[in-house]
């Protein structure tokens, strides 16, 4: 079996150097205002390009920029920059949806991947797109046997992108659905006039709503109140049907989430790609990612329509259902290299033995610390740094001054 490729998202540098701690093989980000993400505070700018691709590169991963809104007349020479940028720095394809920027990137020999936002769910839409692109995520709401079909369509046919070989064919394995198909959704634009098409999103789905009969003004019942949030998406514990299905990226939703996410997902599927490639994929592991996954952010799972459901399934709550929270309660003040030592000021909380933690930073990533030992100030060992103080204690890897400490906290 092919080993496939983990695609992981990336909305700042503790982010992207989370991917490729945690085994991705290629990462996603967007600059500016031209994606799917322009609203959010999780962006990489024009400036900090160059230095996001050098860092993939020299780690052996791919870097796709998002250029995948609607785009206006107005907006034709800012695309246009940014492409000539995405080809001075490097990077390795353009995620695009629109017909002005697939062919802006086309002319400027980048490679192109087909967005979801295209909602390509079908072999003759795929051929089209095949004279400019070399992969494609096809719509969300398909389900395995119509992703298989597809696939086996570009072997009989030989459907090739510009590089000459057969298109390949992207999925999303993890991450928030939206209620719309493939994303296309309206109620930001209408409720705020901010277009989640143009990566304004502001999530009115999210919140909880009551159905109330016109007529009588009652209630109606209904499951719960979160009629629009649907559940996140989680594949593991069917990896292999989709591997089956021919595809050959896995691609990871969450540019708007933390770097722990980033890292913990992406490990995840790292694995179990890994395990189905070497025939050890099991039940066990199963399990294993399963609790792994549920400690970071998340809606609650459902494995979205690729098992063959029409209709969504829906969280049960506002907000996370992580069986782990993260809390600051501090930040280092000093690493030492040869002792692999970290120097901690305690701000908030303690710090105890036996507490798992998370040390992030831009230039650090993240790093997951189990306390086997605390020494004080005065490098005596101690059961506890108590808030207000400064100690010490051992990592796995190098983390740097001014990094962030965080103490892992079962819900």
């Amino acid at each position: 079996m092919q080993r496939l490729e983990v695609l992981a998202p990336a909305g700042n540098f503790a982010c992207l150097r989370a991917a490729i701690q945690g085994g991705a093989d290629s990462v996603f980000l967007g600059v500016g205002e031209l994606n799917m993400r322009a609203s959010s505070n999780t962006n990489f700018t024009v400036e900090t390009l160059p230095e996001a691709v050098a860092l993939c590169h020299e780690a052996g991963v791919k870097l796709y920029l998002t250029v995948n809104t609607i785009v206006y007349n107005e907006e034709l020479a800012a695309v246009r920059e940014t492409l000539e940028l995405a080809k001075r720095t490097g990077v390795d394809a353009i995620i695009a949806s629109d017909q002005a920027v697939i062919a802006m990137a086309h002319d400027l020999g980048l490679r192109i991947h087909l967005s979801t936002q295209l909602s390509i769910s079908n072999t003759e839409s795929l051929k089209f797109y095949s004279h400019w692109a070399d992969v494609a995520v096809l719509a969300r709401e398909l389900s395995i046997d119509q992703v298989r079909k597809i696939t086996d369509d570009i072997r009989a046919q030989n459907i090739c992108g510009p590089s000459g070989e057969p298109i390949k064919i992207e999925i999303f394995c993890h991450g928030a659905l939206c209620m719309a198909i493939s994303g296309k959704c309206y109620l930001s634009l209408h409720e705020a006039n901010r277009s989640a098409n143009r990566g304004a999103c502001v999530q009115i789905c999210r919140r909880s709503y009551e159905l109330r009969d016109t007529e009588s003004d009652n209630a109606i019942e209904v499951d719960n109140e979160y009629l629009m949030s649907p559940k996140d998406l989680k594949t593991i514990h069917f990896l292999n049907k989709i591997a089956d299905a021919g595809v050959s990226i896995l691609k990871i939703e969450g540019r708007a989430r933390s770097p722990e996410y980033v890292l913990t997902v992406v490990k995840c599927y790292r694995e179990a790609a890994d395990a189905l490639a070497n025939g050890t994929w099991d039940e066990a592991q199963i399990a294993d990612w399963d609790a792994r996954l549920a400690s970071v952010f998340n809606r609650g799972f459902w494995n979205g329509y690729y098992l063959g459901q029409r209709l969504g399934e829906w969280s049960a709550q506002y907000g996370s259902s992580a069986t782990e929270k993260k809390v600051q309660i501090g930040q280092i003040r000093n690493f030492y290299d040869r002792l692999s030592v970290a120097e901690v000021q305690v701000r908030s909380e303690q710090i105890a033995t036996g507490d798992s933690l998370f040390v992030i930073g831009d230039t650090t990533g993240v790093v997951e610390v189990v306390v086997n030992e605390l020494r004080d100030d005065a490098g005596n060992t101690c059961p506890v740094l108590k808030k207000g103080t400064i100690g010490a204690f051992r990592t796995p890897t190098k983390v740097r001054k001014g990094d962030k400490v965080f103490l892992r906290v079962k819900v």
